[in-house]
């Protein structure tokens, strides 16, 4: 029998501080022109997120992972293939609200990408 894929228990959406702070004001996630085209929020795994970060955000100042535990968000998400990066990557077909977010975590800068720092 074939084995079943699991999801993990968290799921993580990269944001600056000041993006995060203006999501706090408003209570809406904040989004980016690639969500708005694709129709979806890009998330990653923990797995993934340092190596988005290192990917996407090289030269962001202050940024966060915010942790999304799945099952606030599971009926609206879809794992899917990512073919740049040949991984399948959460995809959140629908509204990601402040509330939704357990804890934004520091991603430290260092000489090759990223670290998880501490919660804020």
């Amino acid at each position: 029998m074939p084995a079943e894929h699991t999801h993990p228990e968290f799921v993580y959406r990269l944001a600056t501080a000041e993006e995060w702070a203006a999501a706090v004001k408003s209570g809406v996630a904040p989004t980016r022109d690639i969500d708005e085209r694709d129709g979806y929020f890009h998330l990653s795994t923990r797995a993934q997120t340092l190596e988005t970060a290192r990917l996407y955000f090289a030269d962001a100042e202050e940024l966060l992972a915010l942790e999304i535990p799945l099952h606030e968000i599971a009926a609206a998400t879809k794992f899917e293939l990512a073919p740049k990066r040949g991984e399948e990557f959460p995809h959140l077909y629908g509204a990601l609200t402040v509330t939704q977010v357990s804890r934004a975590i520091r991603l430290l800068r260092t000489a090759d990408g990223f670290v998880f720092g501490e919660a804020l």
